[in-house]
């Protein structure tokens, strides 16, 4: 819980980042920002933490707010960017 509890923030800023996208209309960039932070980013992170660096169940834990971290940060660049301002519904 110590370890997953460190991305809620970054978890709840990228949850409304995102959700913000999707108001907007913008349904594509939520969907791939999702695709790419958590199957092709968190997925292989957590396999190679608790594999690759012999970290067990703890590197799997590791990726999660580490994800979260990434996610949030690439929905805060692409939410200012506004081109979600663009997209007609």
């Amino acid at each position: 819980m110590t370890i997953i509890g460190t991305g809620y923030i970054f978890y709840g800023v990228s949850m409304v980042m995102i959700q913000a996208l999707n108001g907007a209309g913008d349904t594509k960039t939520p969907t791939l920002i999702n695709l790419f932070g958590f199957w092709l980013f968190q997925i292989p992170l957590a396999y190679i933490l608790a594999k690759s660096f012999d970290m067990g169940p703890v590197g799997a834990f590791i990726a999660i707010p580490v994800a979260e971290t990434a996610i949030a940060i690439a929905a805060y660049i692409i939410f200012k960017k506004g081109n979600w301002k663009k997209v007609k519904v």
